[in-house]
């Protein structure tokens, strides 16, 4: 169980990365007061993983309603999440959210309009429960045998979406610590630990269709 717990977690932790949403946090919530700043923090979670567990139990009826097997489920989330891994490596997507968060600002100042609640969008959505990170949990929640291991799965998550509520609340501090070379020297391993880890999720798909 505890190879499954470790599995699990780092590749939602690469997935969903908690310290990568720190700094897109920090630009989207800068002038708002700390409490406004922590509700939105909580907020933005709270709804991640509401959504996140909804796909994770009924990911699976989805897939039957419409014809999808386990096996090209889990080799079309493979390819996705491989392509995530190479954003990662060549810093495509720091890049993407940052371009979002800065869109985001942007037209807010252009509008003379008071900082908007982000939670829903885009922290929720797509920053933590994006694409990715729905795919992720889906094939997770797909692989596991029984009752006892979804709920080791699911307690993966749990643990990254206290991690990025604690990475959230402490976006400040976090952009002071790392830097942007170190962060994006450690966006990079991740990539490669998240592109191996998809092509496993595609072996594992062949193997189901062919085998």
């Amino acid at each position: 169980m505890l190879s499954l717990f470790l599995s699990s977690f780092i590749t939602l932790f690469v997935v969903i990365d908690p310290p990568g949403c720190a700094p897109i946090f920090a630009s989207l919530t800068q002038g708002g007061s700390a409490a406004h700043r922590r509700a939105m923090a909580i907020r933005s979670v709270l709804i991640a993983g509401g959504i996140l567990l909804v796909f994770g139990l009924f990911g699976r009826t989805l897939l039957d309603a419409i014809g999808i097997s386990l096996g090209a489920f889990r080799i079309a989330g493979g390819l996705f999440l491989f392509l995530i891994a190479l954003e990662m490596v060549f810093e495509k997507r720091t890049q993407r959210r940052e371009e979002r968060a800065e869109k985001i600002n942007r037209e807010a100042a252009e509008k003379h309009v008071p900082m908007e609640d982000i939670s829903v969008f885009p922290m929720a959505l797509p920053m933590i429960a994006g694409p990715g990170s729905i795919a992720t949990v889906m094939l997770l929640a797909q692989r596991a045998h029984g009752p006892t291991e979804l709920a080791v799965s699911f307690a993966a998550l749990a643990v990254v979406l206290i991690l990025s509520l604690l990475s959230l609340l402490a976006a400040g501090a976090i952009m002071r610590a790392l830097g942007p070379k170190i962060e994006a020297a450690i966006t990079r391993l991740l990539g490669v630990l998240l592109g191996a880890l998809a092509a496993q999720f595609v072996i594992d798909g062949l193997k189901a269709s062919f085998g």
